[in-house]
């Protein structure tokens, strides 16, 4: 059997052509195996309507969480700080209170995140249809409303290598 010798620059071009690894991925951000989005029709906190196959041909962070959660109420501020951050992308935040009352979320997100206007799942069926494994869990679903990451757990969403990686989605 014959070694294969490998130059320098073969190995450069194989390594280009090879698909990013999870170790590219800022921590906690996990690539999963591709699978369309669940259905999301949700009203807002202001009573009005959303349906997340309205917003195909872009990316969408959707994000379950709720108050009681002691890692959600953690990152909700980083969070409020990464959508204005983001204002220029064209990534659309998608945030899902799972089974709590409107006080409860209106009280909560005006202490500690104002300006974000949450999707209220009263009865936790989309929170269902989604199967989180746990709050917080947030959803990277593609323009074409393929799921492509999935991060469960809280983290610092405005730190750079968050910025940067969904920077790099929304162009």
């Amino acid at each position: 059997m014959k070694p294969i010798l490998l130059t320098i620059s073969t190995l450069l071009i194989l390594l280009a052509l090879t698909p990013a690894t999870a170790t590219e991925l800022p921590q906690g951000v996990i690539r999963i195996a591709a699978k369309p989005a669940p259905a999301l029709q949700l009203d807002n906190l202001d009573g009005e309507a959303y349906d997340l196959e309205d917003s195909q041909g872009r990316w969408r962070f959707v994000h379950f969480w709720a108050s009681w959660c002691g890692p959600c109420r953690k990152e909700m501020p980083s969070i409020d700080r990464l959508t204005r951050l983001l204002t220029d992308s064209d990534i659309e935040f998608v945030l899902v209170n799972t089974a709590e009352t409107e006080d409860s979320v209106f009280t909560f997100l005006g202490i500690v995140a104002p300006d974000l206007v949450p999707l209220l799942d009263n009865d936790g069926l989309v929170t269902e249809a989604w199967q989180p494994r746990g709050l917080p869990a947030t959803y990277l679903v593609d323009p074409d409303g393929i799921i492509r990451y999935q991060a469960l757990g809280g983290r610092e969403w405005d730190q750079p290598a968050y910025l940067e990686f969904l920077r790099s989605l929304g162009k």
